[in-house]
């Protein structure tokens, strides 16, 4: 009988939602309702909360950071990037792609992480590229916004990737050189680092490439030779 009641919770959950009360509201009654009935109590239920936070506090972290990110943004954050790259005429949307690959990748290196996609490429990167297509009287086409967005997302994901194992001590470095000592090869850390310094360039060096090009394209593809345009503007 007790296993049916804990799922008490379940079922103020469902109620909640169907009848569009609060969710925040509804999810802590069902909390509390949860850690009575299932013989917790008010501090078995505090007890477990604590726990799981501190297990878990990067989390915490990542969600302080997108509440920065979404409070910078609600204030003007994408539209003062997209200003300051209107300034400069002769900058594509590719080039700035290119050039925040290369930070990306000496940040990625020393372990310092922007908040991703979500945090850092569509708030500031994304309008910035966009602003280099508006600072040359293009009007904005919407498949061209959507590769763009592709393009950043994907250059911030290989250069996390790639970077980040340059870092020395990091999680990446770790899990090959305890993989590494199980078959017989004792490696240091700052043995891995240097092996990966090469594959790292060539992979940026090779997505900045690709990127570059493919923004080459998609402009001829949407707006024709955009660079007559804007000296005839």
């Amino acid at each position: 009988m007790e296993n049916i009641l804990s799922l008490l919770g379940v079922l103020i959950v469902i109620v909640g939602f169907a009848m569009k009360l609060d969710s925040i509201l509804i999810v802590m009654v069902s909390l509390v309702v949860t850690a009575l009935v299932g013989g917790l109590g008010l501090e078995g239920m505090l007890d477990i909360l604590g726990t799981s936070f501190v297990n878990n506090r990067g989390m915490a972290i990542f969600i302080i950071i997108m509440l920065a990110t979404g409070t910078l943004e609600r204030n003007g954050l994408k539209e003062s990037a997209a200003s300051l790259i209107r300034r400069f005429k002769k900058v594509s949307a590719g080039l700035i792609i290119d050039i925040y690959g290369v930070f990306r990748m000496i940040f990625a290196a020393f372990n310092v992480s922007f908040g991703g996609v979500a945090g850092f490429v569509r708030p500031i990167i994304l309008p910035m590229s966009i602003g280099a297509v508006e600072s040359q009287d293009l009007k904005l086409n919407k498949e061209y916004e959507e590769e763009l967005k592709g393009m950043a997302s994907a250059m911030e994901n290989i250069c996390w990737f790639f970077g980040q194992v340059l870092f020395i001590g990091g999680s990446g470095g770790l899990l090959v050189q305890s993989t590494l000592k199980e078959l017989g090869y004792e490696v240091t850390l700052v043995q891995l680092a240097a092996v990966e310094i090469p594959v790292a360039l060539v992979a940026l060096v090779v997505a900045s490439i690709y990127f570059y090009t493919k923004d080459r394209r998609l402009m001829k593809k949407y707006y024709g030779d955009s660079e007559k345009k804007v000296d005839r503007v």
